[in-house]
């Protein structure tokens, strides 16, 4: 959180601190339209010069279940798909990016209200007060071990599975070179389909935070609208879940000081929280 809030306040190796990356969430993966400029020289680049993405099939939805799509209306009341979500452990709960609905100093940019959670070509409203979020009540910052939020459907869905609760990914910490694969549901504004698939790798473990979540860097490829994209092992297992990504659409090799992604582990706070609300738990 910010200083003297209790929070310790990790740094990537070469001095470039946590928070660089979730501020960069809200203007290079979060929810809504990318900023004004002009994306023509580069529209359907990947974050890395190699780009393994492919379309997301029938097949893969089966082996990966629970992968939605959050949709919020803009200021003209058009709904706009914003970014991926999944439904986990529950027909009634789905799990996403904090930072859909705040910004880095954990102001509110959205309402709940204002979004909807899609799935299986149907569409579930959100209980508006029922988002728990990672950020502790007192904070003043969202990191990337904060970036999560659960919330409850007014109805539970039907015809989709939701994702298995996950278990919490036995992993080391440190330099590795881990197999995993990445389905974005929300897809990206980089990539022709609407949802894709990926095998990428994850290339560092980070030290928990307090609330006892790590960071992994990846070299998977991520773009605008491939927030909230979730990471598994070759089990099909969900390990993490997509915050943020440096240099977006650079085209630069992985560089794990520079240019990589970060997504946050589902263990600690946020797999303790999601148990509860399976439960029919209310959050603290």
């Amino acid at each position: 959180m910010a200083p003297g809030a209790g929070r310790r306040r990790a740094t990537a190796r070469g001095g470039i601190p946590d928070r660089l990356g979730i501020a960069l969430a809200a203007l290079l993966c979060a929810a809504g339209p990318a900023p004004a400029q002009d994306f023509s020289a580069w529209s359907l680049a990947a974050l890395y010069p190699r780009d393994g993405r492919r379309d997301l099939t029938g097949a893969d939805i089966d082996r990966y279940p629970g992968a939605g799509v959050l949709f919020c209306h803009g200021p003209d009341g058009i709904p706009r798909k914003a970014a991926a979500a999944w439904l986990v452990g529950d027909p009634s709960v789905v799990v996403l990016n904090a930072h859909n609905f705040r910004n880095r100093r954990l102001e509110t940019t959205r309402e709940v209200g204002d979004c909807f959670f899609q799935i299986g070509g149907r569409n579930y409203d959100f209980v508006p007060g029922s988002i728990e979020l990672g950020a502790e009540p007192a904070a003043q910052a969202l990191h990337i071990t904060d970036d999560w939020a659960i919330l409850r459907l007014v109805r539970p869905v039907e015809g989709a599975r939701p994702q298995p609760l996950p278990a919490a990914p036995e992993l080391g910490e440190g330099p590795m070179r881990l197999p995993v694969v990445m389905v974005s549901p929300g897809g990206h504004e980089n990539y022709r389909g609407p949802a894709s698939l990926e095998t990428c790798a994850i290339r560092q473990v980070d030290p928990p935070s307090e609330g006892g979540i790590r960071r992994l860097r990846h070299d998977c490829n991520d773009g605008f609208g491939g927030s909230g994209s979730g990471l598994f092992d070759e089990a099909g297992r969900l390990v993490a879940m997509q915050s943020a990504s440096l240099s977006m659409n650079a085209r630069k090799p992985f560089d794990i000081e520079f240019h990589y992604g970060s997504a946050l582990a589902f263990e600690g706070a946020l797999l303790t929280a999601l148990r509860r609300a399976v439960a029919g738990q209310a959050g603290p």
